[in-house]
C-alpha cells in the first residue's frame, strides 16, 4: 500500500509521526527553502503495515518561516534516524514542529500553521 498523509493539526502529526518512526535519512536529505516557506525531506521508512520493508518517502512542511538544525552531527553525509515529530503551540494558529532525532539531534522548525504532506515516492513491490 502507498502511503500518502497530510497534517493540519497535531493530532495529525502524531499519525505521520508513527509512520515515520526509525526512518532513516542523511543530513543532506534535508532541505529548507525560505523563498517557498517550505522544509522538506526524502528518507526511508519502514513501512510496518506492508510487511516491514523501507520504502522511499517524502515530507514537507509548508508556511515555515525559520528552521534551525540543533545537536546535528558534523557533515552533510552524517546518518540520522527519526524518532518522531512534535508540536508546541504557539499564537494559534502557528507553533513549532520539531522533528527529533536519535543521539538528541533535533530540527525546529516555526510554522504559522501546520501544514504538512508526507507520501512514499515508490510503488510497493509486488512479489
Amino acid at each position: 500500500m502507498d502511503l500518502k498523509l497530510l497534517a493540519f493539526d497535531a493530532e495529525d502529526l502524531c499519525v505521520m509521526s508513527a509512520h515515520l518512526q526509525d526512518a532513516a535519512l542523511i543530513a543532506s536529505d534535508m532541505a529548507w527553502q525560505p523563498k517557498e516557506r517550505r522544509f522538506a525531506l526524502v528518507c526511508q521508512r519502514r513501512d510496518h503495515v506492508g510487511g516491514g520493508a523501507d520504502r522511499a518517502c517524502g515530507l514537507h512542511f509548508n508556511f515555515v518561516t525559520a528552521a534551525q538544525r540543533l545537536r546535528m552531527p558534523q557533515g552533510e553525509a552524517a546518518p540520522l534516524k527519526l524518532i518522531g515529530l512534535g508540536f508546541e503551540a504557539g499564537e494559534t494558529p502557528s507553533g513549532f514542529v520539531t522533528l527529533l532525532f536519535d543521539g538528541g539531534a533535533a530540527v525546529r522548525l516555526s510554522v504559522e500553521c501546520i501544514d504538512a504532506s508526507m507520501r512514499d515516492l515508490v510503488p510497493a513491490s509486488q512479489d
